[in-house]
């Protein structure tokens, strides 16, 4: 209890911001679920989405598992530091949240599916925190990469607020913004939860439904 109390929930600033090193850190060479290269290339036709949701292993889980994703990664973003390690992450001395780069066929799914994923999936009302995971690391974050992404993110914000007013949670704390530079989080953290299936998930829904691609509107 006391040490989730000293967790860092304040953002740092660049200037205070750990470093980092030029070359990036190493990590896993494939895809330990789709048995493919863990590359950053996107297929022609394919879009990208960035989500956090809180520690990265249960939130890679989510979608892994949805029909027409192609690739998921975990990594850090939305920070200053570059290449950062775990670490460093955990320091709160970097800024980067920790995140799930998702490659997917929008001929198969469409971004308003992922975000159904990503807001009945978590509790996005908690600040530098998801349930026992306390920092900066863990907070709520859409990190668009098109413009019409950034529209339906803030739209399906705007629907799901109130439902989550409505069932006795507080304002939303997910922060909507361009995606930044992506950074790869080491081997052992890529699809953790496939290679260890009884291993630690913190991640929990609200049990309040999205409303998205549903045609309601508030």
């Amino acid at each position: 209890m006391f040490q989730i109390l000293k967790k860092n929930v304040a953002m740092i600033s660049a200037e205070d911001a750990l470093a980092g090193r030029d070359a990036p850190i190493p990590t896993a060479e494939k895809h330990f679920v789709f048995d493919r290269p863990l590359s950053a290339d996107v297929p022609d036709g394919f879009e990208v989405a960035i989500f956090g949701m809180g520690c990265f292993w249960g939130v890679e889980r989510m979608f892994w598992k949805l029909e027409g994703v192609w690739m998921t990664i975990v990594g850090y973003a939305a920070g200053h530091t570059e290449n950062a390690t775990y670490q460093e992450v955990c320091t709160g001395k970097t800024g980067h949240n920790e995140v799930v780069r998702v490659v997917y066929d929008p001929a198969v799914i469409s971004f308003d599916d992922l975000l159904r994923v990503f807001w009945e999936g978590h509790d996005p009302t908690q600040g530098m925190r998801q349930g026992n995971d306390v920092g900066t690391q863990y907070r709520s974050g859409i990190y668009w990469t098109t413009d019409a992404q950034r529209e339906a993110a803030e739209a399906s914000k705007a629907m799901f607020a109130p439902r989550l007013g409505e069932a006795g949670y507080g304002a939303v704390t997910t922060e909507i913004v361009k995606a930044p530079t992506f950074y790869f989080a080491e081997e052992y953290h890529q699809q953790y939860l496939a290679k260890n299936p009884s291993g630690y998930c913190g991640i929990g829904g609200t049990g309040v439904t999205c409303p998205i691609g549903t045609g309601v509107t508030a």
